[in-house]
């Protein structure tokens, strides 16, 4: 049997997905008028309220986990705790033989100063407004075809683990630990990023690291004693020159100066000075590669007579190469999309999400199986609604696959173990 054929329960799963598609449509719009910007604590309550209430629904446990807050690196170089939103844990057959991480977020990247906050017809079955796509659609699909395929009884061979976070779209720094705890043990992980715009996934990803160097001087009056002072302004300019004149040194490795925070008046010599800094890597070779750039400028700005450097983050996306693990897992879902008419394919990007952090627990996943749309973090982001049963009927096959063991994820599993 081809993984395109369709069985019974295959068949009992899309008879229960089909016309559900004004009513997935309808949550999601609901869902998008809560503004729940990654730093919105607020608005991240509110709409963890609803979608919690819509787990309930499907798994058996749904838990919320608190956090004292985000650390977050002030323009003075102060280190203070930002608010957020609970972390979500849900289960269910944890002790099913072929076990499934699901992982999702529901902010956005749009306060509530945007001016982004109202759903508009686009016309031609598009939607347009805040997280749509990116990613309360996707959290509306994978719940919806988590019904469908309990509705067929063919579930039991499968367990189910699902992290929801409030923070990925500032790099999971209270949800990170949530995410590994949820992988660890997992077969294969379904995330629900937004499709490309042509329904494809993303094949490889780099990884990402962010940032925040605190560089503290000595202020002095810049006429009267210019030479007793230790311009933090002068050791930032010197630390970016010497971070990203390492571009193009390694293959796929690039650095990015997004920000410098500090100075004041012309008339004094800074002393407080903040590098927000970005680089990306293709593989562990080069994450390695660009922490040793990033720690050996700041050693050589430490030696620097009245300058003390203080460094805040690091690599919060591992790198997710296509690996034959990946690759068999793709072509599965791939071969899957043929039941549905579907001509899917994979393109590999230099952006991340939460599926690396999956594959970095040893779980190889398929990161963007949520709704097609495009545009995203502009206010130009919309959706397709015809994608919503769509792609809720292709994740409720691959779960049937699954359980049934048509795609034989403890093979999958043993290709990743031997990376």
């Amino acid at each position: 049997m081809k993984l395109w054929d369709l069985n019974d329960h295959d068949r009992s799963a899309l008879a229960a997905l089909e016309g559900r598609g004004e009513e997935m449509t309808a949550q999601t719009i609901a869902w998008s008028r809560i503004n729940s910007g990654s730093w919105n604590a607020e608005g991240l309550r509110a709409q963890a309220g609803p979608i919690e209430a819509r787990m309930r629904d499907v798994f058996d446990t749904v838990t919320a986990h608190e956090s004292e807050g985000i650390e977050v690196v002030t323009a003075r170089g102060d280190v203070t705790l930002a608010p957020t939103g609970p972390v979500f844990l849900s289960t269910l057959r944890p002790d099913a033989p072929v076990q499934v991480v699901f992982t999702g977020h529901y902010d956005t990247v749009f306060p509530p100063d945007a001016g982004f906050d109202e759903v508009t017809d686009l016309g031609g079955g598009k939607l347009n407004g805040p997280g749509l796509a990116d990613m309360k659609g996707g959290i509306t699909v994978l719940l919806a075809a988590l019904e469908a395929v309990e509705a067929t009884g063919a579930a039991k061979g499968i367990g189910y683990r699902f992290c929801l976070t409030p923070d990925e779209e500032i790099g999971n720094p209270i949800s990170a630990p949530f995410l590994k705890q949820a992988a660890t043990g997992a077969h294969v992980g379904l995330t629900y990023e937004p499709a490309l715009e042509d329904g494809g996934f993303a094949g490889a990803r780099k990884g990402s690291g962010n940032f925040s160097i605190i560089i503290k001087g000595i202020s002095s009056h810049a006429g009267r004693a210019h030479e007793a002072g230790r311009s933090a302004i002068l050791a930032a300019a010197e630390l970016v020159v010497a971070i990203e004149g390492r571009n193009g040194h390694q293959e796929g490795v690039t650095f990015n100066t997004g920000k410098i925070d500090g100075g004041g008046p012309n008339n004094q010599v800074p002393d407080k000075a903040v590098v927000r800094l970005n680089a990306r890597a293709p593989d562990a070779e080069g994450q390695a590669w660009a922490l040793a750039v990033v720690d050996d400028a700041v050693n050589r700005l430490r030696q620097k007579d009245g300058i003390e450097v203080e460094v805040h983050g690091g690599f919060y996306r591992p790198p997710k190469p296509l690996n034959a693990a990946q690759e068999r897992l793709l072509t599965s879902v791939k071969d899957t999309g043929k039941a549905l008419d579907l001509d899917l394919s994979w393109t590999d990007t230099g952006g991340v999400c939460e599926g690396n952090n999956v594959f970095a627990a040893g779980v190889p996943n398929v990161d963007t199986l949520g709704v097609r749309g495009g545009r995203i973090h502009s206010a130009e982001e919309f959706v397709e609604t015809d994608s919503f049963v769509e792609r809720a009927s292709l994740s409720a096959l691959i779960l049937l696959r699954l359980a049934e063991g048509r795609i034989n994820a403890a093979e999958i599993k043993k290709l990743m173990e031997a990376r």
